[in-house]
């Protein structure tokens, strides 16, 4: 399907299916699929894209040196099942014994880790609809970042339901699905050196 049928598709509000969906993206499309429709988005803030490329520059030095899987930034898609919308995380960690599931285009199945970094525009979505689709869909780690109100919520899915989990006493979370890798709450609002952290991780 070209690009502007499917333009014309998005304004009569028609059905698409997700492979003419995943046809009609590039690497520059703010867009998710959901109800067989695309979904637009506002490109991001420059609070979170500091954010975002500072904790995936974090996260996939650890993971490589750990040889534990792999770090997928936005814009990936991730579908996570066949009734499930395709969504768009804004980081993604997948583990060795998942690496099957990677296509070169989309995540067909869910993230061991789904990170999404909330915007005012987002707030809803990502404490809401991608909350329930992340769980029913089985995405076993999720982070909510809310660099606006300096606040973090981690969940991780025990059985079908996610469980909150905090940080420790020294203000620590440790992931349970990125085996040894912990981070500093506050390290996400005053963004250290990535150098300084892998120190304190012991990488270097």
């Amino acid at each position: 399907m070209e690009r502007k049928e499917i333009e014309g598709a998005k304004d009569k509000e028609e059905y698409m299916s997700y492979e003419d969906f995943l046809d009609f993206c590039d690497e520059d499309t703010l867009a998710e699929w959901v109800n067989g429709k695309i979904e637009w988005y506002s490109p991001a803030s420059n609070t979170h894209q500091s954010l975002a490329r500072w904790l995936t520059s974090v996260m996939h030095i650890y993971v490589e040196t750990k040889k534990a899987g792999i770090v997928i930034p936005a814009p990936f898609q991730m579908k996570t099942g066949r009734d499930l919308p395709g969504r768009e995380p804004d980081i993604i960690f997948l583990g060795n014994e998942n690496l099957d599931m990677l296509k070169e285009t989309y995540l067909d199945g869910p993230a061991d880790l789904a990170i999404e970094i909330v915007s005012e525009e987002s707030l809803l979505r990502d404490r809401g609809e991608k909350f329930a689709e992340y769980e029913i869909g089985g995405v076993k780690e999720y982070w909510i970042i809310d660099p606006d109100l300096k606040r973090a919520d981690f969940f991780v899915l025990k059985g079908e339901r996610y469980e909150r989990c905090v940080e420790d006493e020294r203000g620590v979370y440790r992931s349970e699905v990125i085996q040894g890798f912990g981070i500093k709450v506050a390290w996400l609002w005053n963004l250290p050196p990535v150098l300084d952290v892998l120190k304190e991780l012991g990488l270097i």
